[in-house]
């Protein structure tokens, strides 16, 4: 399993040094496609369409649906199901809105409901009393990616190719660890994971998919199955290998292959995480964007039914205050910033202590992709799932080991372990 290890890193310690001119000036936008954008601007709001949240006890079809929680999967995913159906009705009804206008319906991480209004139903929502708040639905994009260097992709596939390797990263946490038989779950909230990918353990029976048109949770983007292989790559004579190797992983795709989505879309797929995982799962959020106070409680709300959540810090060396969900603080909630294979904090990791709690691998990290592949590339993406492998490893316990050097906000931030 280890390797080529060894040749890895040298190698990838000497193309760096070959090519700065290359990679800093790559680096000047990486995204790695994260979707970092901490300005909701006129460009990324949606005109006309709103995500309303509303009062718990507001809402009747709670009180009906809200005991039937268990710790059997299949029970929550009915009631999902079954709960789904009627708040959907019930909104209709009781707020006086056409089916057709009424998108995404929420009832666990939050409750209310994302939908196209004119100024007068906007109006009268305000003035409802059964309603908490309302903000404008806005777009979040998954970026092109431009911190790709093909010189150091080239050294790990070959790696790869050749049968089984340990990305750096993954070393540099403490190694992987067989987690095939374990009962707890990395939910993937992202573009997807390709399903038969050789290299993972997917489930697909609770697999989803919230985007439109889109009925599949396979990705076909890339972002999500990289993401997986990171928390979870099986330990076998194949690719690269996964913090929590074997784990199961169930792709919760909210991002097309071109990678936008509203972040109505995006709150979907935490809701229905919310509802199914059980406690001690895990859920990896490697997406970002502007503030959203919507977002942030549906991440707070999901981490207090006990699943331990890992963010992405984001991607644009500012303070990550400014962005959600990186910005939420609190229990089992775990912002990550990213940094490289000499221990230097990335110069693309946003910063900031609080809301950070620990930094990860995140420059050229080599993982699962799709068509069955392997690519390596960089941003607190790639970061944060080290974090979510650890934790699903060790059932919620993140242990950590020296700082990084050169962080900006002049605290530095630790280095997570295994």
């Amino acid at each position: 399993m280890k390797k080529l290890l060894h040749l890895q890193k040298n190698a990838i310690c000497l193309i760096m040094l070959l090519s700065v001119f290359i990679y800093s000036c790559e680096n000047e936008d990486i995204k790695s496609f994260d979707t970092d954008n901490a300005e909701k601007s006129s460009e990324n709001i949606i005109p006309g369409q709103y995500v309303v949240v509303l009062k718990d006890q507001s809402v009747k079809t709670l009180q009906n649906y809200g005991q039937r929680l268990t710790s059997d999967r299949a029970a929550r995913i009915k009631s999902y199901e079954e709960l789904q159906a009627a708040l959907r009705t019930e909104i209709t009804h009781s707020y006086n809105l056409k089916t057709e206008q009424v998108g995404d319906v929420y009832s666990s991480a939050i409750v209310g409901f994302s939908a196209r209004l004119d100024e007068d139903e906007l109006g009268r929502l305000q003035q409802d009393d059964r309603v908490d708040f309302i903000e404008p639905d806005f777009m979040m994009e998954l970026f092109d990616y431009k911190g790709f260097n093909p010189i150091v992709n080239f050294i790990l596939l070959q790696a790869s190719s050749s049968g089984q390797s340990t990305p750096w990263g993954i070393s540099e946490i403490g190694g992987a660890v067989n987690a095939v038989n374990i009962n707890r779950w990395a939910f993937v909230i992202d573009s997807g994971i390709q399903l038969n990918h050789p290299d993972l353990n997917v489930n697909t029976q609770y697999a989803r998919s919230f985007v439109s048109g889109y009925s599949s949770a396979t990705d076909q983007n890339g972002h999500g199955t990289h993401v997986a292989g990171t928390i979870a790559a099986i330990n076998n004579s194949i690719g690269v290998v996964g913090v929590a190797a074997g784990a199961t992983v169930v792709p919760v795709r909210v991002f097309g292959p071109t990678g936008g989505s509203a972040n109505s879309v995006i709150i979907a797929g935490i809701d229905y995480t919310a509802q199914v995982a059980v406690a001690n799962d895990v859920a990896n959020m490697s997406f970002g964007g502007p503030a959203s106070v919507a977002t942030d409680n549906a991440v707070r709300n999901l981490a207090s039914k006990g699943v331990y959540c890992a963010i992405a810090a984001g991607n644009e060396a500012q303070n990550a205050n400014n962005v959600s969900p990186a910005r939420v603080t609190g229990t089992r909630l775990y912002t990550v910033s990213a940094y490289d294979i000499n221990g230097s904090f990335a110069n693309f990791s946003n910063f900031g202590n609080p809301p950070i709690v620990i930094s990860a691998p995140g420059v050229n990290i080599n993982s699962t992709w799709i068509g069955s592949g392997y690519r390596a590339i960089s941003g607190t993406s790639m970061a944060t799932p080290h974090v979510a492998g650890i934790l699903l490893a060790n059932n919620g316990t993140l242990r950590w080991s020296g700082t990084v050097s050169n962080d900006p906000d002049g605290t530095a931030d630790r280095k997570a372990r295994r």
